[in-house]
């Protein structure tokens, strides 16, 4: 992995986050913002796709940052760093349930941060050199793709896919029963799978049109899935549903 990781930051001290993002910048990472509250953070998560969030666990709004984190997990595979003065076992517990690569007490220094996020991008190193022995998009033909996973071609039927989700330099495919993370991007899925059923609705979304369950003004929703909807991709998406 050469290009630079991409770092959220989600603090409700305005200071502690400025000092943190100034450091972080100094060491080469690109830190994309900082959010106060859980449901910014998790809009920005999916507008941004960081490689890693440093998540505090006491935030402004409705929900605090183990909540924040719990949603976040549900869109995305991000790394997640909780940065925490509560130290006692309750809140540890729920927040290890959230699969973070790392805690970090407050207060905390600059050696023990700069090391901290050193040896979980390590992680995503080893994570990402890992899938791209694992999975790749192959071939396409008209009603399916192929797979390679692991040595052996896997197909799967086009009419099964409920919508692709674009993650960096990766998408997931998702079925009602499985998902597949490929090491290809969203850009090379839409080029490889010339099939009218899908339609890209988002510049992280390409959905199965014959999947929809349910289309408001900003949104969709497919298996109870809320998926956004751009609106250089609105008018797109409105003419495709009287064609279907």
């Amino acid at each position: 992995m050469n290009r630079v990781i991409k770092v959220l930051i989600v603090e409700d001290d305005m200071i502690i986050a400025a000092n943190i993002s100034l450091q972080l910048s100094k060491l080469g990472y690109e830190v994309t913002g900082i959010e106060s509250r859980g449901e910014d953070a998790i809009n920005h998560n999916r507008e941004n796709h960081p490689d890693m969030i440093l998540m505090d666990i006491n935030l402004k709004g409705e929900i605090n940052g183990i909540e924040t984190a719990r949603i976040i997990k549900e869109d995305s595979d991000v790394a997640l760093i909780y940065l925490t003065a509560n130290t006692d076992d309750t809140s540890f517990q729920k927040a290890k349930e959230t699969n973070p690569y790392a805690f970090i007490s407050k207060p905390f220094n600059k050696v023990n941060l700069e090391r901290t996020i050193a040896l979980v991008v390590e992680k995503i190193k080893d994570r990402q050199n890992n899938l791209s022995e694992q999975n790749t998009f192959v071939e396409s033909l008209e009603d399916r793709i192929f797979i390679r996973n692991n040595g052996k071609l896997i197909k799967l039927m086009l009419e099964d896919i409920h919508y692709v989700e674009a993650d960096r330099n990766y998408c997931n495919i998702y079925t009602a029963e499985q998902q597949y993370v490929l090491v290809n991007t969203l850009n090379t899925f839409s080029e490889k799978v010339m099939n009218n059923c899908f339609l890209r609705v988002h510049r992280s979304f390409i959905v199965n049109l014959k999947k929809l369950d349910a289309v408001a003004e900003n949104h969709l929703e497919i298996n109870r899935k809320i998926i956004p909807v751009s609106k250089m991709y609105k008018d797109s998406l409105l003419s495709a549903l009287k064609r279907i």
